[in-house]
């Protein structure tokens, strides 16, 4: 009973730092303001001419 206690609490705290740990390594959409783009080689926005 203990060990199953344990185990469910061991489960309960490293699971959800684990997931976080997983969601910083994903690439997340930048939005940049209206009139520009986002350049991925420079990782940043650039104004667009039109």
């Amino acid at each position: 009973m203990k060990l199953g206690i344990a185990l469910s609490t061991l489960a309960l705290v490293a699971l959800p730092s684990l997931s976080f740990a997983m969601c910083s390594s994903q690439k997340h959409a930048m939005s940049c303001a209206e009139g520009s783009v986002y350049d991925a080689e420079s990782s940043t926005c650039v104004a667009t001419t039109s």
